[in-house]
C-alpha cells in the first residue's frame, strides 16, 4: 500500500512502517541469481552469477579468477547489479538495483561454501573439499541500494544509502 509516496504496507490489517533493509534481505533470501556489470577498457559487461550474502547486505559469488568480470574487477573495483525476485509476467515488480566496490577473497572460505552450497540445494561440503576448484571468491559491499517493490510503491523506488 502506498501513502503519499510514504514508505508503508499493509501487515495484518495494520499499517506499519516498512523497513527497507529487511525488504532487501527478503529479495535476497528467495533469489540466487545475481546480474553484475562491470566496465573495463572495452567497454560495460554483464554477467550472471550465483550469490550469497550477509547481514551487512553483502554479496558473495564464487568466480574464475581469469574470466572477464573477475579480470575487470581487478583493475576497477566498482560495480553495479540487480536482482530480481518477479518471475511472471503478471506479477508485480520486485527486486533491487546497486552499486557498489568488489574485491576478490584470499582463500577458501569454508563458511561462505557452505552458505553457497546450501542455497543451491547441494550436500554439506567437508571442510577439507575444494570447493572452489580453481575459483576463488569475490565480494561486493554496495553503496546504494535501490528497492523496487511495485506491491508496496508503486513505480517509485525506495533507496538504501550505505
Amino acid at each position: 500500500m502506498t501513502k503519499s509516496g510514504s514508505q508503508y504496507f499493509l501487515a495484518s490489517d495494520t499499517i506499519v512502517p516498512m523497513d527497507i533493509k529487511n525488504r532487501i534481505l527478503e529479495i535476497l533470501e528467495k533469489t540466487h541469481l545475481m546480474s553484475l556489470a562491470t566496465k573495463d577498457a572495452e567497454g560495460l559487461w554483464v554477467s550472471d552469477v550465483i550469490f550469497i550474502f550477509d547481514e551487512g547486505l553483502n554479496l558473495y559469488w564464487m568466480s574464475d579468477p581469469d574470466v572477464r568480470h573477475s579480470k575487470t574487477i581487478q583493475a576497477n573495483e566498482e560495480v553495479a547489479g540487480t536482482i530480481t525476485a518477479s518471475i511472471h509476467s503478471k506479477q508485480p515488480n520486485l527486486g533491487i538495483q546497486f552499486s557498489g566496490v568488489a574485491k576478490k577473497i584470499d582463500g577458501p572460505r569454508y563458511d561462505l561454501a557452505l552458505k553457497h552450497l546450501k542455497k543451491r540445494g547441494h550436500l554439506e561440503p567437508k571442510e577439507e573439499d575444494d570447493v572452489l576448484q580453481g575459483d576463488s571468491w569475490y565480494q561486493l559491499t554496495p553503496t546504494k541500494i535501490d528497492l523496487i517493490d511495485e506491491e508496496n510503491f508503486g513505480y517509485e523506488k525506495r533507496n538504501l544509502t550505505l
